[in-house]
Formats: C-alpha cells, sequence, structure tokens
C-alpha cells in the first residue's frame, strides 16, 4: 500500500546544503578513505525500486511510484495495463532474488562473511522495514547497492534519499536518525563486469540477426529517459548520466563490436508532454532509421541492469512491433542481470569500500549533486 511521505530534511536546512546526504547518512561524517573498522557487524542491502506482486498491487504502486509528479490519471491506468499483461507481477522481484542469491554466493567464494538484506523505496520489502529488521539484528552499518549503475536523481540521490528517509523513520527525527548507518557503493556503469556482461549480450544478439543484414546492422543502446531539468543537474557539474551512458556503451561496443559506430536513444518517457525530456525516443529513432534506408537494428538496453517491465514491454513489445511496422530486422540484447562477472565486480566494489581508499562519485556525492527543486505547490 502507499506510504506517507516523510520529510527528511532537518529543520533549518535545505536539502542541497551541507551536510550531504553522503554524510548525514554516515553518521555525521564523510565516508571513510580508511578501512573498516574490526568488529563493526555490517551489512549488504539490495536497494531497489519495487514493484507489485498482484493484480491488487498494482495501481497502489504506481501511485507511490508518481505521487507529487503530476501524472494524468489515464496514463497511470495505461501503464497498469502493462504490469496486468504479466498478471500483475513485475519481474524485478524474482530478478532481485536471483541477484542476491548470486551475491551471496560470489560473497562466500570471495571470503566476505556479510548478510545480504533486501529492500525497494516503491513498494514491499520497504527500505524502512528493512532498516528496522537490520537495526534489530543488531547491523551497525550498510554498505547499499542500488539497482542503478548512473548518476541521476532516480539513480542515485534518490537512493541517498531511500536511505536517509528509512532512518529518520526510526527516530522520526530527521536531525537524529537512527538504526545502522550507512554509505551507497559508487556508480559501476564501468566495472568491468558490468561493461563484459553487457558485451557478451550485444554479440548474442548480433548473431540473431540474418547473416545478410548482419554485418551492417544499426547498434543502438537504450536508456530511460528522464527530463530534461533533471538531466541539467546530474552529476557535480550536470549532464553526468548521459556522459556516463556514453561511456558505457562505448565500452560494450569495442568489446562486443569494435569500431562500430552505434546511437544512444531513451525509452520508457513517463512524464507529461509539456515537460521536456531526453530524446529521440526508441521508436522514432527506429523509424528515422528505416527512413534512412537501414536494413537491421540490435537494441543493448545499457541502462538497465535487469530485464524487468520497462525492458520487456517497451522494447520487446513496442519497440520490436515498431521494427516490424517499418520493415527493420529486429534484435535485443540482454541485460547484465546475474551475469557472473557482473555479479563479480560488485562484489569487488563492496571490498573496495571495506578496504577503504577515496570514496567516489556515488559514495561521497556533494551536497547539491542531482538536486531537482521541488515544483512550487499550488496556492489556490
Amino acid at each position: 500500500m502507499p506510504r506517507a511521505i516523510v520529510d527528511i530534511t532537518p529543520a533549518g536546512q535545505r536539502p542541497d546544503e551541507d551536510p550531504s546526504l553522503a554524510v548525514r547518512n554516515n553518521g555525521g561524517v564523510p565516508p571513510s578513505a580508511e578501512p573498516a573498522p574490526p568488529g563493526r557487524r555490517e551489512a549488504l542491502l539490495l536497494l531497489s525500486f519495487g514493484g507489485p506482486e498482484g493484480h491488487d498491487d498494482v495501481m497502489p504502486f504506481l501511485e507511490n511510484v508518481t505521487r507529487g509528479r503530476g501524472i494524468p490519471r489515464d496514463r497511470l491506468e495505461e501503464v497498469a495495463e502493462h504490469y496486468h499483461h504479466f498478471g500483475g507481477v513485475s519481474p524485478i522481484n524474482d530478478q532481485n532474488k536471483a541477484l542476491i542469491a548470486a551475491l551471496e554466493m560470489q560473497l562466500r567464494a570471495a571470503g566476505i562473511d556479510l548478510p545480504v538484506y533486501w529492500g525497494n523505496r516503491n513498494w514491499a520489502p520497504y527500505v524502512e522495514d528493512v532498516w528496522q529488521q537490520m537495526t534489530d539484528d543488531g547491523i551497525q552499518h550498510a554498505y547499499v547497492l542500488a539497482t542503478s549503475a548512473y548518476a541521476s536523481f532516480s539513480g542515485c540521490r534518490q537512493y541517498h534519499e531511500d536511505i536517509a528517509r528509512a532512518r529518520t523513520a526510526l527516530t522520526g527525527d530527521a536531525a537524529a536518525p537512527g538504526g545502522p548507518t550507512a554509505e551507497k557503493l559508487p556508480h559501476y556503469f564501468d566495472a568491468d563486469g558490468f561493461v563484459r556482461a553487457n558485451a557478451e549480450a550485444l554479440t548474442a544478439a548480433l548473431a540473431e540477426l540474418p547473416d545478410d543484414v548482419r554485418d551492417g546492422a544499426r547498434v543502438v543502446a537504450t536508456a530511460h529517459s528522464i527530463p530534461d531539468t533533471m538531466a541539467a543537474v546530474a552529476g557535480p557539474e550536470g549532464h553526468a548520466y548521459e556522459a556516463e551512458l556514453m561511456a558505457a556503451a562505448q565500452q560494450v561496443v569495442d568489446l562486443a563490436a569494435p569500431g562500430r559506430a552505434f546511437d544512444l536513444v531513451w525509452q520508457s518517457r513517463s512524464g507529461p508532454p509539456s515537460v521536456p525530456w531526453l530524446e529521440p525516443d526508441v521508436n522514432d529513432h527506429l523509424t528515422a532509421l528505416a527512413e534512412a534506408g537501414e536494413k537491421a537494428v540490435v537494441l543493448f538496453p545499457v541502462g538497465f541492469v535487469s530485464d524487468h517491465l520497462e525492458v520487456i514491454w517497451d522494447l520487446d513489445n513496442e519497440a520490436k512491433e515498431t521494427a516490424e511496422e517499418v520493415g527493420l530486422a529486429f534484435a535485443r540484447a540482454a541485460t547484465a542481470g546475474t551475469h557472473p562477472e557482473f555479479v563479480r565486480s560488485l562484489v569487488d566494489l563492496l571490498a573496495e569500500r571495506r578496504a577503504g581508499g577515496e570514496p567516489r562519485l556515488g559514495t561521497n556525492c556533494p551536497a547539491s549533486c542531482c538536486f531537482v527543486p521541488p515544483r512550487p505547490r499550488p496556492t489556490s
């Protein structure tokens, strides 16, 4: 069910002023460049978006996701039909469970003895409830692995906010939050295992195309579109979301198809038409490719970690249908999912933080990083 919004900003402090969320969540001190203190009871928390588990969950879940964003009701009902098509169940839930199982196996292989928890922003298990559970279990510090590899409000800052909200919920006081201290693991768009997993998937997708069009097929990276205003403030200097995606896509193509050109396009827009979002949309781009004489296309959703609903609906249904309509041979690469190299890279990120070293972006984000000012509330 929808939850009440908790104000995580202490009285008298703006959300984009120091101390930053990263500092506040770490107990009021910057994430350390020193090794983790011996004897501290630690855990790994997989923090994700969340998804419904049945038909009755779908609209309450979508209301959680879009609260305060002014999304028209008819748009929510349209998106709800995508979930109902799959029985009202989001595939992200089972994908997260599979990732946790893979992480636990790799942690054991690496000799790292940490419990793994799972919490969500928008649906059960809610991060607030998991924070209470970690507190009850005596966990003192949590390393938070978000299911987003990139900078942006939704992909990074909002996870810092989720942590702050969960800690505040334990005490009811944003100035004195409770439970374990926490640090989010850094962006991993350029982690070797993430790149290799995507490159293998792209190679496999290219092999699916007919022989006569494979070598000339257009390679197209996709990622979730975000509002232009959000893109402009992503990262300390802005536009880090696009820059990180371009860097990741280039590394993937360099491994899978060296020398081949690629495009970066956007999918899954959900905002009102009056608000500019990153373009071109993948469907518009496919139409333009066909009009330019292209014969085949391979999409690789490098902006996503797993094959959740926005991948399997927006690409495997809508984009594939568009390609068929305009006469393009079509293939779609898998996401990193639980690829062993990807999972190993995630455990390496954890080990890196526990061993010390200068915290990277995503862990020690500046206070104003990815901050999108709230919309003014109507006065009447």
